[in-house]
C-alpha cells in the first residue's frame, strides 16, 4: 500500500524477485543510488557486465568496450566485436515454444507466429533481397501497417547487413518522399492499404507517389526463396537502423544506430526497467515508424519473449478495445502514450475489466498530467502495477530517464537517470555528460548538423533539450521541450517540417508554426502565415492550408488554427523567433527582444487574435 507521498511502493517480495535487484546483488551494490552511481562512474565496466547479464551473443568477442579516440562525439562501442541483431533476437530462439508474435487486426483477425516460422520467413526474405542485389549498407525502407511482416523485414535486413529505414505509414506522400530521398533507400516495402475505423485507406498508391528512386514492393512480389540463410557476422559498429526524428528545421534528422549499440540498450531496458520474465507478453501501442516499435520488438525478442502487435484504432469498434485485447491475450506489460490515455479516459469501461495478468505499465512520448496518470494507474493498473514512465529519444533508441521497478513512484515521475546513462540537469535542461552505446553515430549525410544539434551547447556534453527538474525526494520530472520541437499526440515534430507543408499551399509566402497546450494531444500546432499578393485570408483559405498539411505530412500534425499576420518577427540573420511568437500568443511575458530586427511585428500575435 502506497503512503500519501508515493502513489506506488514495491513490496519487499516484489523487489527481491526483480532482475535489477538480482543484478545489483551480483555486483555488490546495496542501494539503487549506489547501483546508478556505479553504472556511470565505472561506465565501461558496467556496459561490459550488462552485455554479459543480458546474454549478448558474439561471433567474435570485442577487444575494447569504449573507444573515444575520435572524440566523445564519435564514440565507438564494443570495438573489434562481431555480432548480429538477428542472431541474438531470432536465430537462437528457433526452438522456443512461446510465440514470437501475436498480432490482431482491427477486424479481430488474430495471427500467432512462432520463432521457427519467423526465422524461416526472414531467411526467405533475406535471400530474396540478396537476389535483388541488396548488399550490406544498402537502405531498405518499410512503410507498413503494424503487422508481423514488419518484423520479418527488420530481421531480413539485419541478417544480410542492410540498414532498415522504418517510416510512419500515416505520413503524407511529401513526408515519406523526404525520408526516402534522404536515406537513398533502394527499395521500400509497403501494403496495398491499411484499415482504420473499418475503412480501407490506400497506402501503396501514396508510397508509389513518394518513391523517387526507390523500388516499391510487397512481400507477395518476391518469389519463394529458400528458408535457409547464413546470418552475416557484422562488426559491432555496423549500422542496423536509420530512424528519422524531426528537428526545428524542415529537414528530418536521420539517426544512425548500430548492431551492438542498439542491442545493448534495448536489452538492458527490457531486462532492468521492464523486468522481463519468460512468460511475458509485451504490448506497446505503437507503429513501426516510431522508435518504440523496433525498441519493443528487439528488446523482447532478445530474450525469446512474445510481442503483441495491434494494427488499428485503439477505441474501435468500442472504447474498450484495448482492455478486451489485454484480457484476451493475457498481456503482462502494456505501454501507451499519455495522449492515448487522455482520449480513452473519457470512457469508464476500463473499470469493468480485471486485466489481472498485467504486471507493469509503461509510457513515453510526452509529459503526463496528474489526472490522466492517476486514471491510468487506478483504472488500468488497478493500483497494483507500477507505471514505468520512460524518456529518451529516437536519437538514442532508448532512455535517459526511467524508473526501476524496485523504487517508489510519485505521479508523473520518471524515477531518475537510467543505468549507464550519465543524465544531469544543466540550466534547467536534460543533458548527458558521458557517451552511451546507443547514441546516434551522427546524422545521415549531415555530420555538421549532428554536432550542432547535440554537442555544441556545452563542449563534450550531449544536449537533449528537455526541461527537467528533481524534487526534494530525488524524483525526476520532465516539462516539455526546451527547443521549438513539439510533442503532438506523443510524436515529436519540428516546426520546420510543418512550415514546409504549409508553404506547399500556393497562397502562402512565409509561415511560422508553434505548439500550444492541448488537453488531449498534449500540444497542438498553430500556424501563422504571410500571404502572397493577390490572396485574401478567409476561413475557407485557412481550411485549405490545414488540409494541405494533412495531405503532405500527416493528419496528426494538422494545425488547430491558421492565422494570417502582416510579417513574421525575425533576427538580424533572418531566423524566425518562434519562442517569442509563442510567448506573445499565450499572453506570457516576451522576455528579451533585443535580437529581433522587427519587434513591432510581435503585436499581431497577441491573444486577441486567437
Amino acid at each position: 500500500m502506497a503512503s500519501s507521498k508515493w502513489i506506488w511502493e514495491p513490496s519487499p517480495e516484489f523487489a527481491a524477485a526483480t532482475n535489477v535487484r538480482r543484478f545489483m546483488d551480483r555486483l555488490g551494490t546495496r542501494t539503487l543510488a549506489e547501483f546508478l552511481r556505479y553504472s556511470t562512474e565505472h561506465l565501461e565496466e558496467f556496459w561490459a557486465r550488462m552485455a554479459d547479464e543480458v546474454g549478448v551473443h558474439w561471433y567474435e568477442p570485442y577487444r575494447q568496450v569504449l573507444d573515444v579516440s575520435r572524440g566523445v562525439e564519435w564514440a565507438q562501442w564494443f570495438t573489434g566485436g562481431k555480432l548480429n541483431i538477428a542472431a541474438n533476437c531470432l536465430d537462437r530462439h528457433r526452438w522456443v515454444s512461446r510465440p514470437a508474435i501475436i498480432a490482431e487486426r482491427e477486424d479481430g483477425t488474430v495471427r500467432e507466429i512462432s520463432f521457427a516460422e519467423l526465422l524461416a520467413d526472414a531467411n526467405r526474405l533475406a535471400n530474396g533481397l540478396r537476389r535483388m542485389g541488396i548488399e550490406q549498407g544498402d537502405r531498405v525502407a518499410l512503410c507498413m501497417p503494424m503487422e508481423p511482416e514488419v518484423v520479418t523485414i527488420l530481421y531480413a535486413c539485419f541478417k544480410l547487413g542492410a540498414i532498415a529505414v522504418p517510416v510512419f505509414a500515416g505520413f503524407g506522400a511529401g513526408a515519406i518522399a523526404t525520408r526516402l530521398e534522404d536515406s537513398g533507400a533502394k527499395v521500400v516495402f509497403t501494403a496495398e492499404s491499411l484499415t482504420r475505423r473499418g475503412k480501407q485507406i490506400p497506402l501503396r498508391a501514396k508510397v508509389e507517389e513518394a518513391r523517387g528512386n526507390a523500388r516499391v514492393i510487397l512481400l507477395s512480389d518476391l518469389p519463394t526463396e529458400s528458408p535457409e540463410f547464413v546470418t552475416e557476422s557484422l562488426d559491432s559498429e555496423t549500422p542496423a537502423l536509420l530512424l528519422y526524428t524531426s528537428g526545428t528545421t524542415g529537414k528530418p534528422k536521420g539517426t544512425v544506430h548500430t548492431h551492438a549499440g542498439t542491442l545493448a540498450q534495448v536489452a538492458k531496458e527490457i531486462w532492468l526497467a521492464f523486468d522481463h520474465q519468460p512468460e511475458d507478453r509485451f504490448f506497446w501501442l505503437s507503429d513501426i515508424g516510431w522508435m518504440m516499435g523496433p525498441w519493443s520488438i528487439l528488446g523482447n525478442h532478445h530474450f525469446g519473449g512474445t510481442v503483441f502487435l495491434y494494427d488499428g484504432a485503439p477505441d474501435y469498434p468500442r472504447p474498450d478495445r484495448l482492455w478486451r485485447m489485454i484480457e484476451r491475450h493475457g498481456i503482462t506489460t502494456f505501454g501507451v502514450s499519455p495522449t492515448a490515455i487522455r482520449m480513452l479516459m473519457r470512457d469508464d469501461s476500463a473499470r469493468d475489466f480485471p486485466m489481472d495478468t498485467l504486471r507493469l505499465l509503461g509510457s513515453t512520448g510526452e509529459p503526463w498530467d496528474e489526472t490522466s496518470y492517476r486514471w491510468f494507474f487506478e483504472n488500468v493498473g488497478k493500483r497494483r502495477c507500477p507505471i514505468i514512465n520512460i524518456s529518451g529519444g529516437t536519437e538514442v533508441i532508448g532512455c535517459f530517464l526511467q524508473p526501476m521497478p524496485i523504487q517508489p513512484l510519485k505521479p508523473c515521475s520518471l524515477g531518475g537517470p537510467a543505468p549507464g546513462m550519465a543524465a544531469e540537469i544543466r540550466d534547467g535542461c536534460l543533458v548527458c555528460t558521458k557517451p552511451a552505446p546507443s547514441m546516434t553515430r551522427g546524422l545521415w549525410n549531415d555530420s555538421e548538423r549532428y554536432i550542432e544539434a547535440y554537442w555544441s551547447r556545452i563542449p563534450g556534453v550531449w544536449w537533449h533539450g528537455d526541461f527537467a527538474s528533481v524534487d526534494e525526494d530525488g524524483c525526476w520530472f520532465l516539462h516539455g521541450r526546451a527547443d521549438e520541437s513539439m510533442n503532438v499526440a506523443g510524436r515529436k515534430v519540428g516546426p520546420g517540417e510543418i512550415e514546409q507543408a504549409v508553404l506547399g499551399h500556393p497562397a502562402v509566402r512565409e509561415a511560422a508554426v508553434i505548439g500550444i497546450p492541448d488537453e488531449v494531444k498534449g500540444e497542438s500546432p498553430v500556424a501563422f502565415v504571410v500571404l502572397k499578393e493577390g490572396f485574401e485570408f478567409s476561413p475557407a483559405l485557412a481550411g485549405e492550408i490545414i488540409q494541405t498539411v494533412g495531405q503532405s505530412l500527416s493528419p496528426v500534425f494538422k494545425p488547430s488554427a491558421v492565422l494570417a499576420v502582416p510579417a513574421l518577427p525575425k533576427t538580424q540573420s533572418g531566423k524566425i523567433v518562434r519562442r517569442l511568437i509563442r510567448r506573445q500568443y499565450l499572453d506570457e511575458e516576451p522576455g528579451d527582444t533585443s535580437t529581433v530586427q522587427n519587434p513591432e511585428a510581435l503585436a499581431a500575435f497577441r491573444p486577441v487574435h486567437r
